[in-house]
Order: C-alpha cells, then structure tokens, then sequence
C-alpha cells in the first residue's frame, strides 16, 4: 500500500471518528436535557400531591374511621374495610389516626411514591 493511500485512510479514520464524537456528543446532550425534564415534571407531580397529603393526613386523624382518607387517596375497598372494622369493632379509628400521622410525619416525595405511585394501601 502506498503512503498516499494510508494518508488518506487514516484522514478518513479522522473525519469518521471525529463525526462519532459530535454525534455521541449530541445524543449525550439530548439525554441529559430528557433527563432534565423528567425530573422537572417529577417534582411538580410531587409538588402537586402535597394538598392531598395533608388533606388524607388530616382526615385520617380527625375522622379516621370513617375512612375517608382511603378514598381521597383512591383507596375504595380499604376505605370500606375501614368503615367496617369501625362500625363491628372499633379499630377503624385507631388505625385512621395512625395513618394520619404517618402521613403527615412523611415527606412529600416519600408520600407520593408510596401511597400514590406505590398503590401501598395500609400503613
């Protein structure tokens, strides 16, 4: 192979990774701003369930038997097993007020991903 022919391969080579560098370097720039704004659109989410936090949180201490925070979080049949275990034993209550208080006790980060995102539904 001639001299000028590696020259030229090895311009090639050059313009070819010199192109895979701008390219990674846009796709890694692409990334980072997804990233971006998926974490943006996290914290508002989050951010956003805060006055479900204090509201569940709230009734669940104030009228925790009633189960009314269960379905303010979307929880239909726990809340109707609540209303139950008030009503036929009187527990309902006692775990309302503790629920309430777990909840406020939370972040509203942590709230979110387990009671909402997380669907865990007692305790």
């Amino acid at each position: 192979m001639s001299e000028e022919n590696k020259n030229e391969e090895n311009k090639e080579e050059k313009d070819f990774s010199e192109k895979a560098k701008d390219t990674a370097k846009e796709i890694g720039d692409e990334a980072k701003e997804t990233a971006k704004e998926f974490s943006n659109a996290v914290k508002e989410t989050v951010s956003s369930q805060d006055n479900k936090k204090i509201l569940a949180g709230v009734l669940a201490i104030v009228v925790g038997g009633l189960g009314i925070h269960k379905f303010i979080l979307g929880y239909n049949k726990e809340g109707i097993i609540q209303i139950l275990l008030s009503f036929l034993c009187g527990i309902g209550g006692i775990i309302g007020i503790i629920e309430g208080i777990i909840y406020l006790t939370k972040s509203d980060e942590e709230f979110y991903n387990t009671y909402q995102a997380g669907k865990k539904p007692w305790f």
